[in-house]
């Protein structure tokens, strides 16, 4: 049967921040500081100073937790690069923790049968991903708040929760929760332990959710020609001791 395990440790740096949370029976430390760059280099000091105020050294720490995103593509990697390499070195249970998931109700969240979920994305749209019961049921995707595709509906009282939700809900005749995603450290938390607690941390090596690709084109060059080893090369140049 799972169960809760303390002391947890979480992080995230999918956006521009830095935000910690340390779990134990005694109670909950946080950090969080806003930055737009840095965070590779802050990361393992600031969960230090984490671990040094509740007094606990990183051999008593019983699971960890990350932040996977969707955010910055390069901050994702960060801490999940930091999880992974804490989890191996440090021999313990690991679980992402999706920004779908902080965004919903982290007091409640196995509460909701039909949960439509929602998360500013660049150029105005959203990213959206529907739940059930705290489960996700599809793969997120990116839509324009203001026409969502009919194909959102959820049967039940659906309810969207987060960016625009009320642009979002109302073709639907949903709820609407309208909100964004704030205390970062401490929904990050609850989640993790709620995951663990509930058999839904599976101890996969943590990815980064991406739901677009990074903007970055692949080259425009044309790949090499391999030549065949077992054919001689053929060319229309002359040798180069050939009369010119």
């Amino acid at each position: 049967m799972a169960e809760a395990r303390f002391p947890l440790l979480a992080f995230d740096t999918s956006a521009a921040h830095c935000a910690a949370a340390l779990v134990t029976p005694q109670g909950l430390f946080t950090r969080f500081e806003p930055m737009q760059k840095g965070q590779a280099e802050r990361l393992m000091p600031m969960l230090e100073e984490l671990l040094a105020e509740a007094g606990l050294p990183w051999a008593h720490l019983a699971a960890l937790a990350v932040g996977v995103g969707p955010g910055n593509f390069t901050g994702i990697r960060i801490a999940v690069a930091a999880a992974r390499g804490l989890a191996l070195g440090l021999d313990l249970p690991q679980t992402g923790v999706t920004s779908f998931e902080m965004m919903r109700d982290p007091a409640h969240p196995h509460s909701h049968p039909a949960e439509l979920v929602s998360l500013p994305a660049p150029r105005g749209e959203a990213y959206v991903q529907p739940f059930r019961y705290g489960a996700a049921q599809a793969a997120p995707r990116l839509i324009d708040p203001a026409c969502p595709p009919a194909d959102l509906a959820m049967p039940g009282r659906m309810q969207v929760t987060g960016h625009r939700a009320d642009e979002i809900a109302a073709p639907f005749a949903g709820r609407a929760l309208t909100c964004e995603l704030e205390n970062i450290p401490g929904r990050l938390a609850q989640v993790a332990v709620w995951k663990f607690a509930c058999g839904l941390a599976q101890n996969a090596r943590p990815a980064p959710l991406y739901v677009r690709p990074p903007d970055a084109a692949p080259p425009s060059d044309p790949p090499p020609v391999i030549l065949d080893a077992d054919r001689p090369e053929t060319t229309d140049r002359a040798p180069l001791d050939a009369d010119v």
